[in-house]
């Protein structure tokens, strides 16, 4: 995740509570997100899960979902934990790319039943 200040070439990604997000100018403005929620269980690796990803259609076709995504994955990795792609967009950037293929779990019923359990 960059420090310069931000711009629509050099956009900026946040990690926010549950969501990352990319932001396009120096007033803040955020183009797009990706949801990332932690899962943990007592006797599996520690994983986020990531069920969706969205960018303003004002700035769609700029590159700007792959970035957001490239630099969520990333720092997944780094904090240790393993991606599970849920969102269309998170899966098939993963199936793309390589950067993070050692560190991919496909979703399973019980990452679906935990993100359902959080929207009662």
């Amino acid at each position: 995740m960059t420090e310069q200040t931000p711009s629509l070439e050099h956009p900026q990604v946040r990690k926010n509570a549950e969501r990352y997000e990319i932001v396009v100018d120096d007033a803040g403005t955020v183009a797009g997100f990706t949801v990332a929620i932690d899962y943990d269980t007592a006797d599996g690796p520690a994983q986020r899960i990531f069920p969706h990803t969205k960018v303003d259609p004002e700035y769609e076709g700029r590159g700007l979902a792959s970035t957001l995504v490239r630099e969520a994955l990333k720092d997944t990795v780094a904090a240790g934990r393993r991606i599970v792609p849920v969102c269309p967009y998170v899966k098939d950037w993963v199936d793309e790319h390589d950067d993070v293929a050692g560190d991919v779990d496909p979703a399973r019923p019980e990452h679906l039943q935990f993100l359902e359990s959080r929207q009662d």
